[in-house]
């Protein structure tokens, strides 16, 4: 019987021994680091030799770099994104624009040099913008001139660095010799060594793992237990481009502008019947100049004896530009799309303005397409520079703020500008499809909202109507006119209108439906609404009002009017 167990205990054994080393192994292999590496150039998604993931501040983003010739350079649209949306490219020019304060610095495309408007020049020693297929690339040797921020790049693969934001940041120090790993736990790729004492940047603590930045851009992740000497860093901000002051021709009292519609020359000799019953204005800015042809021509009806007469009225004029009056066959994006005549217009302008002796320039670029609004922010800028130059107040007029129209650039307007008239009017307008007011309650405050949400209210002016529109509807057809304040209320007496307060429009409302059947409607614009609109205007202190126009007001709105600028 002894024989037969002594085998038995040594089978048990064998596999109690077998069991235990396969368990060992299993353990080993559950618990033991991975030395597998990532593959560095499919982490970075690197498609050539000239192509640089960016590292955005502790974030890989979509967008690339190129390492061209030894220099950095980014896409045109993540330089405005990322860095500095006042570069501006001309393609017509086949140019780089940068426009400070005083002066537009262009740089040709393919060359090394820039040139400015004053005439100085530097060659660089790398192309400042180069175009790579339909792309067009910029080198940020370049960008750093006139921006701050930091980049550093790395080779093997290619990533750079890319620091536009100085927050707060939390670091570390690593213990002892590891690995950064692609993703937490001990099997995962190893993405780079990490020795003891490099410092990684803390971007997310798990429970047992934290994600970190390595100092050569490397974002995965390393045991908790490899970190030591938690604690917070402020980076010092780069400083080195100091943006030239933008100084404003603020007037420091309430503005109070009437826009005085021309029409034509002899309109000029309406001046003293418009101000005649006038209170308060302060300003006046008559339909005087007029984009005339794609090389930047300028029509003017202006009137020396009229600036002269409103000066002895205490009125400065603020003459009034536009682009929809002129008679020439012409195109507003054909004339933004070039420098020399967006100059054009500029040297026209400054002269007549000095022959006339006006204290202002108004700009009333109207319709601009989307496609054309970086062309209309340079032009906007580049006149700001020579109506500083020339004493000039600089205003512009704008449509009160919505999605659709964002690409005129209230923010960018609000720096280079004086003054920016909101027209809060023609919220409905001949060809709407629907009946409605012109400028109701909810549609100013909205615009004044949104513009000072923009714009310091210290600059902005909202404009009101001075009209009002009578609606008529038949036979399903809408149709609408324009008429003067007293037009209206004769139209409202002749008719026996009854008008009711529509609390939501802040205005009396008021309809009636022909013997013929036309459904007629009207949102009356008189001293009650526009009143209802300055209160709204003192709630986000604003500048002042501005009036469109002139002599369709009736002489009960003064009253009001004078009541908000005399405050």
């Amino acid at each position: 019987m002894k024989k037969k167990v002594i085998p038995a205990i040594i089978i048990i054994a064998l596999i109690l021994v077998i069991g235990g080393i396969y368990a060992a192994q299993i353990a080993y292999q559950h618990y033991s680091y991975s030395d597998e590496r990532a593959d560095l150039n499919n982490y970075f998604d690197i498609s050539s030799d000239t192509d640089v993931a960016i590292i955005l501040g502790n974030e890989r983003i979509e967008e690339r770099a190129r390492l061209l010739d030894g220099h950095y350079y980014m896409d045109f649209a993540s330089v405005q994104k990322y860095l500095n949306d006042r570069f501006y490219y001309g393609e017509a020019d086949n140019s780089l624009f940068y426009t400070t304060a005083s002066k537009v610095i262009i740089a040709e495309v393919g060359s090394t040099t820039w040139t400015d408007s004053t005439g100085t020049s530097e060659d660089v020693g790398y192309v400042i913008a180069r175009t790579e297929g339909e792309e067009l690339y910029v080198a940020l040797d370049y960008v750093k001139k006139y921006t701050n921020f930091f980049y550093e790049g790395f080779t093997e693969p290619n990533h750079m660095q890319l620091t536009t934001s100085w927050d707060d940041e939390k670091i570390a120090s690593i213990n002892k010799d590891t690995q950064l790993r692609l993703r937490g736990g001990v099997k995962s790729e190893i993405l780079i060594d990490l020795a003891k004492g490099d410092t990684v940047t803390v971007l997310e603590e798990l429970e047992n793992w934290t994600k970190v930045k390595s100092s050569d851009s490397y974002i995965g992740y390393v045991e908790n237990k490899r970190l030591s000497d938690i604690t917070t860093k402020c980076p010092i901000p780069v400083t080195d481009y100091v943006e030239e002051e933008y100084t404003s021709l603020n007037r420091g009292h309430k503005i109070n502008l009437g826009f005085h519609n021309i029409g034509g020359v002899a309109g000029n000799d309406t001046f003293s019947s418009v101000v005649a019953g006038a209170k308060s204005l302060n300003v006046i800015s008559p339909t005087w100049f007029k984009l005339n042809s794609n090389d930047g021509d300028v029509t003017s009806i202006a009137s020396a004896s009229y600036v002269r007469a409103a000066h002895d009225k205490g009125l400065e004029v603020w003459a009034l530009f536009d682009n929809f009056t002129g008679t020439g066959d012409f195109s507003t994006t054909e004339f933004l799309s070039r420098y020399k005549s967006r100059q054009n217009a500029i040297d026209q302008l400054m002269a007549l303005a000095t022959e006339m002796g006006v204290d202002g320039i108004n700009l009333d670029f109207e319709t601009i397409d989307y496609e054309d609004g970086q062309s209309y922010v340079e032009f906007v800028r580049e006149l700001s520079i020579a109506c500083r130059a020339n004493g000039l107040v600089y205003s512009i007029d704008d449509y009160v703020p919505m999605h659709f129209n964002d690409h005129y650039n209230l923010r960018e307007q609000g720096i280079v500008a004086d003054y920016v008239i909101i027209m809060g009017y023609d919220e409905h307008y001949a060809g709407s499809a629907e009946a409605g007011s012109v400028a109701s309650l909810s549609y100013v405050e909205n615009g004044l909202i949104n513009t000072t949400a923009k714009v310091d209210p210290s600059k902005v002016i909202n404009a009101v109507p001075f009209y009002t529109r009578i609606w008529h509807t038949s036979g399903g057809a809408l149709s609408s006119e324009a008429v003067s304040m007293q037009t209206a209320k004769d139209y409202i007496s002749n008719h026996s209108i009854e008008l009711t307060w529509d609390v939501e429009a802040g205005q009396n409302y008021g309809e009636f439906t022909s013997s013929e059947g036309t459904f007629n409607q009207i949102w009356m614009e008189d001293a009650t609404s526009i009143g209802q609109k300055i209160d709204s205007m003192r709630a986000q202190n604003i500048a002042g009002i501005a009036e469109w126009s002139l002599g369709m007001e009736t002489p009960d709105v003064w009253d009001v009017i004078a009541g908000y600028i005399e405050e």
